[in-house]
């Protein structure tokens, strides 16, 4: 049986529209793992920010900073250096779907 110029067109315009659709959800599947590394990324530089202004700002300039990035401080600690000549901090933040961590020292 021939196929008719009329039935090649169809299938053409059904291709079109195929690929069309694959190339939408690529786009958007692209867009969503963007978002993820860049909220990672953010999460990070904040929880980085924290840590090292927590030195000598103490929590209370951590919260202050965290909110600036968009964070929130999920945990902060301050203890004792190990030669206990100075201090480190240790923070987790939370901005949006990402958590990242960071450690600060000021010792010598």
């Amino acid at each position: 049986m021939a196929t008719s110029m009329r039935d090649r067109g169809q299938a053409a315009v059904a291709l079109v529209i195929v690929v069309a659709a694959l190339c939408a959800i690529v786009a958007w599947s692209l867009v969503d793992v963007a978002d993820r590394a860049i909220d990672r990324s953010r999460a990070q530089t904040a929880a980085d920010a924290v840590a090292l202004v927590s030195l000598e700002g103490g929590r209370a300039a951590a919260e202050r900073l965290a909110r600036r990035h968009g964070a929130e401080i999920d945990t902060w600690t301050r203890e004792p250096g190990p030669d206990g000549a100075g201090t480190v901090v240790t923070v987790v933040v939370v901005l949006g779907d990402a958590t990242a961590s960071a450690r600060a020292s000021n010792e010598p």
